[in-house]
Formats: C-alpha cells, sequence, structure tokens
C-alpha cells in the first residue's frame, strides 16, 4: 500500500516536470484526509480549480482516506525522531496508525522534510 503525499498528487495534476511512474497509479493508494483539503488550497491559490478540479476529484477518489481519528492525532503531539511540521506530524501518524494495525505502508513524497522524518521512523519510501 503507498501512502500518497500531496507534493505527489499535485506535482501530477499540475504536471510539473517531476512525475512519478505510471505503475503508481496503479497501486493501492491511501491518504489522511488532510490530502484533499491540502490539493483543495493549493489549486484554489493558484486560481486553478476550475480548470482542474475533475482531474483532483477523479484523484482524490480513487485514493483511500483515512480520518484523523482520536488515535492519530494522540500520536501526532508525541515526539518525533526528527523535525516535524504540523501536517507531516498528522500524515506520520497516519502512517504509523496503519504501520500498527499490520499494514505494509510505503511513502509517495517529493518533500525532503517529510522524507527525511519517514526514513527516521524506518517508513519506506517509494522510488520515485
Amino acid at each position: 500500500m503507498i501512502y500518497l503525499d500531496s507534493s505527489v498528487a499535485l506535482a501530477y495534476l499540475l504536471s510539473e516536470d517531476r512525475a512519478p511512474p505510471d505503475a503508481l497509479w496503479h497501486a493501492p493508494l491511501i491518504a489522511s484526509r488532510l490530502l484533499e483539503y491540502e490539493v483543495w488550497t493549493r489549486l484554489n491559490a493558484r486560481k486553478l480549480a476550475r480548470s482542474h478540479g475533475e482531474n483532483a476529484r477523479a484523484l482524490i477518489g480513487r485514493v483511500a482516506l483515512i480520518e484523523l481519528a482520536p488515535p492519530v492525532l494522540a500520536r501526532a503531539i508525541e515526539p518525533f525522531p526528527a523535525t516535524v511540521r504540523t501536517l507531516d506530524a498528522l500524515h506520520l501518524a497516519s502512517i504509523e496508525f496503519l504501520r500498527g494495525r499490520g499494514q505494509v505502508v510505503e511513502l509517495a513524497t517529493y518533500d525532503d522534510r517529510l522524507a527525511a522524518a519517514a526514513r527516521a521512523l524506518t517508513i519506506p519510501l517509494v522510488a520515485l
């Protein structure tokens, strides 16, 4: 299972120079519901919701979204082995929640700080 970070989703939606391999989109994808908010916030900030909205809805619709349940939030306020930003803590706590329930999860991200924190937690990264 691949945990999809918004940096990868937005790179795909905005046709950036870097793009994940096509195989990524055929794998089971999961993310925190934060993904939905991060994608729409960026599209709205760039005034691209109208032109990119349909593709954003399709992408988000194929990702299993997990809620920010109390155990996830409780983990997010605990220390991490690396300095993390608030949203990164929520994403990492979501991954740890899944792993704590026996799921094998890899992280797909272009965010160097999130990747470094994931490595510190021994969360495997998808080769992008």
